[in-house]
């Protein structure tokens, strides 16, 4: 299969408050968030980072939507490099996350059109695109309406149009059913599917046993932000439940303390 994500030893670190040092109970000035992590990812699938909150999958994510620069690694996406090339990954990729915050003020219907514009897509193409996605999520009905006034659901769904609206082949999602009631995140999860469908290459971060086993093809579990375990559901099990062999990976990694 064609590589269309190769990560190669992404490295991040972050500075500790003296706050952030007490919380952790740590007297080290800094966190090594991501710790040499790789992995690839090919076209048409769907590659989970699955991990407890804190593993360092959010940064991840991040670094390879260019959003925060890594301190050392390095990782290409459809063959750009994201610390040479950024800007050239961002036209590649669509990023969601649940902490993307759309601006009040504005309706489904500009925040569509302004990020067509911004990504410089056919005007008769984005209005086609805009159709059939805000009829997909039932967004049509609520157009007009300010984000203010969505539902959390609806803010979700506006968001995951308004991150494909240049039909990106690579798609980058950061826990795409957190704070989802059932019914949403099914269409999120439905349509996950669909784009894997059409061909399109997808990384998702999640901590949820459920999502990676109707989801993923392959999976790399990380803890402390290193690479723990990494294949097919089939590989990583062996035989376990994910949620036992994670578990079991889990105490292995952290020395049987956990």
């Amino acid at each position: 299969m064609e590589t269309l994500v190769h990560i190669e030893e992404l490295t991040k670190r972050f500075s500790l408050s003296r706050k952030q040092r007490k919380l952790e109970r740590t007297r080290q000035r800094h966190k090594t968030a991501v710790d040499h992590l790789s992995f690839d990812a090919c076209r048409g699938e769907i590659f989970g980072l699955l991990g407890p909150n804190g593993a360092g999958k959010t940064t991840t994510l991040r670094m390879l939507a260019t959003l925060i620069r890594p301190d050392s690694g390095d990782a290409w996406i459809d063959g750009c490099s994201i610390v040479r090339q950024p800007a050239e990954v961002r036209r590649r990729i669509g990023f969601l996350t649940s902490e993307l915050k759309l601006e009040d003020f504005f309706t489904p219907d500009y925040l569509y059109d302004f990020f067509s514009n911004l990504h410089q897509v056919e005007p008769s193409e984005a209005q086609r695109r805009k159709a059939e996605m805000f009829s997909r999520f039932g967004i049509d009905r609520f157009a007009g309406v300010k984000v203010q006034n969505l539902s959390s659901g609806m803010k979700q769904k506006t968001s995951l149009a308004i991150s494909l609206v240049h039909n990106p082949d690579i798609i980058i999602f950061d826990e795409p059913t957190n704070g989802l009631d059932v019914l949403t995140a099914r269409t999120v999860t439905d349509y996950l599917l669909e784009l894997k469908a059409q061909g399109k290459t997808i990384l998702l971060s999640t901590h949820i046993f459920s999502i990676v086993e109707k989801l993923c093809d392959r999976v790399g579990i990380v803890i402390d932000g290193r690479m723990a375990g990494c294949g097919t559901l089939s590989e990583i099990c062996d035989g376990l439940t994910l949620e036992d062999r994670f578990f079991e990976i889990y105490k292995t990694v952290k020395g049987g303390d956990q």
